[in-house]
């Protein structure tokens, strides 16, 4: 499964490297409205959310609507796989602190 610099949605990549070295990994990641990103896999991670917005979230938890607000911070502390889709009327942009 990809990472999720690997993954886009639909042939395009909606993540780009900020900041890379031996320990971590920086990604910013841009939603568009109705834009996405495929099934993918992370490794123990921080995020913060620069721009928030609605998303449909499948896991294997199954499928679920969030709403992620501006200044959020996540973080899981597993390797986990989702695919996620901006269902809302603005760009959300992330910050993605991955270990390597």
């Amino acid at each position: 499964m990809p990472d999720p610099l690997e993954a886009g949605w639909k042939g395009e990549k909606v993540c780009e490297v900020v900041h890379e070295d031996d320990d971590i990994r920086v990604l910013k990641c841009t939603f568009p409205p109705n834009v996405g990103h495929e099934w993918h896999r992370h490794q123990p991670h921080f995020g913060f959310a620069l721009s928030g917005g609605t998303f449909k979230i499948k896991d294997d938890k199954g499928t679920r609507t969030v709403e992620v607000k501006t200044g959020t911070a996540f973080s899981n502390q597993e390797v986990t796989q989702h695919e996620v889709l901006n269902i809302g009327d603005s760009t959300a942009i992330f910050l993605i602190t991955e270990h390597k």
